[in-house]
Order: C-alpha cells, then sequence, then structure tokens
C-alpha cells in the first residue's frame, strides 16, 4: 500500500520511528497525500499537536479554522517535504479516530519524495481542484466553535497542563483561545460562551 509522510526534514532515504506522544517509537503516516502535508506546519511544538482537520461526508479532508486565517498562519512560507513509501497493508497498525492514519514500529525505506516550497501555496492549489476543502472560522457556527472548544478543554484537562502552563501548547491555547484557557484555571463547566 501506498502511505505519505509529512516532515520538515529533507534528504530522509529511510523514514525511522520516533517517540511521540504515545507509548513507543512510530512512523507516522497517512494513506492520502494532502493529509500528511498538515504534518509539515504543526502550530505547536512536540510532542504536542495541532491539527484541527476532519472529513466531508463525502470524504475529503477539511481543515478547520478556529480563529480568522487559521491556515494561512500556521502555513505559509513553511517549508517540507512529503515521503512516500509502499508498505505491506498486513504490517501498519490503525490509528484510532483518524481511518487514513497508519503506524510502524520499523523503517521504511522512501520511495519517493515532493517538495513543498510554501504550504500554503500547496494547500490553496488542493482547495482549487478539490482535494481540501477549508471551514473558514468566519463560517462556523456558535455551536461548531463550542464543540471544538470542549476538544480543546478537553485536552488541557487530560495532559494537566495547568502544571505545564508554559509549554508550546498551553501557550497557543492561551495565545488564541484566552476563554478556554481561563475556563480551564478556574475549573469553570466546559461549556463555553463565545466572547
Amino acid at each position: 500500500m501506498k502511505l505519505y509522510h509529512g516532515s520538515n526534514t529533507g534528504g530522509i532515504k529511510i523514514l525511522e520511528p520516533h517517540l511521540a506522544d504515545h507509548d513507543r517509537p512510530y512512523i507516522y503516516m497517512t494513506t492520502i497525500e494532502i493529509v500528511s502535508a498538515f504534518y509539515i506546519c504543526n502550530a505547536v511544538d512536540r510532542p504536542f499537536y495541532w491539527f484541527p482537520y476532519g472529513f466531508t461526508k463525502s470524504g475529503t479532508p477539511i481543515y478547520h479554522e478556529l480563529y480568522p486565517n487559521a491556515l494561512k498562519e500556521v502555513s505559509q512560507n513553511r517549508h517540507g517535504y512529503i515521503y512516500e513509501v509502499n508498505a505491506e497493508e498486513s504490517k501498519m497498525i490503525p490509528f484510532k479516530n483518524i481511518p487514513c492514519a497508519r503506524l510502524a514500529t520499523a523503517p521504511l525505506t522512501v520511495c519517493d519524495c515532493k517538495e513543498i516550497p510554501d504550504a500554503y501555496v500547496y494547500f490553496m492549489e488542493c482547495n482549487s481542484n478539490g482535494k481540501l476543502e477549508i471551514g473558514k472560522f468566519e463560517d462556523k457556527t456558535e455551536s461548531e466553535l463550542n464543540r471544538w472548544y470542549k476538544m480543546i478543554y478537553d485536552i488541557l484537562k487530560e495532559k494537566n497542563m495547568a502544571l505545564t502552563p508554559d509549554c508550546s501548547y498551553a501557550k497557543f491555547v492561551q495565545n488564541k483561545f484566552p476563554q478556554v484557557w481561563q475556563q480551564y484555571i478556574n475549573k469553570e463547566s466546559s461549556t463555553f460562551i463565545l466572547l
């Protein structure tokens, strides 16, 4: 099966498992090229991640902007690479909650690589040819935003980020979603009122 891996590192010939925020080192890949490109432009430092994407009913990837111009902010002028590997499906581990994601525990040889000089330009091209939808912040309902805010709140709570308020994810939330951070710190309910 053909799989894709997005990275900011060029010249990779063999993908190696790395430890992220899971129990053991993995290679993170996807069956959809555009999804791998999201991983070129993480808004927070590892081991944390900020990739608010999902899929339309027809299966097209959709990037959800949770503040104005979010996609442009995180991806413009971000340079990276999309690596392609051929892997035996039986040796890949499906990733919970993301149907197109696959994990590998053993090194994989790269068979092709596409350089992405500017991730935002790439995303706009994918959007114009129907391979990507962009869920604009301005088009989101209060209910939709509140669902996203609750997810952010739940991550803060799960990771107990009151103890690490200077980590990249906590700082990102404090900057972009101050109302969520305040409710978390004040131990208020995770029902949000948009400001």
